[in-house]
């Protein structure tokens, strides 16, 4: 049944603490005000150029609002970044209207309570490994990994291999980073 949800998703969505990273936060003073560290996997980076060449689409809703994560996004080219959204549902329905899709269209990876209202009404929800019960619970598919540990890569390769197409993505990547003077050898 969760292989089926997989085959029409077109966006996947995803929140950040807890799902990109481990969920830690590395609050930093810096004079009256402070930084903020997050640490990122590079499997997941890997994962966001895969959707992207499996044709999907990505977008990040995440309650806090950090630099990191807006540099994060920039570098890994993710369509949609919303910051400081509480109500992740109406955020959700928002990108869901700009991109002409319906919920069943669109996927979810979430690790607490507030993503479950997302995860209620998307065609496909996604737990991280590491994520609160009643997550777990609600979701159609738990990762193998936890978050910050690779988790969006599972949720990337779980999709594309759905909707048969993990393995044209991956050849595309490899050929995208093999430099020329290697291609034909």
């Amino acid at each position: 049944m969760s292989k089926a949800r997989a085959k029409k998703i077109k966006l996947l969505l995803l929140d950040v603490d807890g799902v990109m990273t481990d969920g830690k936060l590395f609050i930093i003073p810096s004079g009256e005000s402070m930084l903020e560290a997050k640490g990122f996997h590079a499997h997941d980076g890997t994962g966001f150029s895969l959707a992207r060449l499996g044709g999907i689409k990505t977008g990040l809703i995440t309650k806090r609002i950090s630099a990191t994560v807006h540099l994060r996004a920039r570098d890994l080219k993710i369509e949609h970044v919303y910051q400081g959204a509480s109500d992740k549902l109406a955020t959700f329905h928002e990108i869901l209207a700009k991109e002409k899709l319906k919920p069943e269209e669109a996927a979810f990876v979430g690790d607490d309570i507030i993503d479950l209202p997302v995860m209620r009404v998307c065609g496909l929800a996604f737990a991280v490994a590491d994520a609160r019960e009643d997550v777990k619970d609600e979701a159609h598919v738990i990762t193998s990994h936890r978050g910050g540990e690779g988790a969006v890569r599972d949720a990337v390769e779980y999709i594309l291999k759905a909707q048969g197409s993990l393995e044209r993505a991956i050849e595309d990547y490899l050929s995208d980073h093999t430099p020329v003077e290697y291609k034909t050898q």
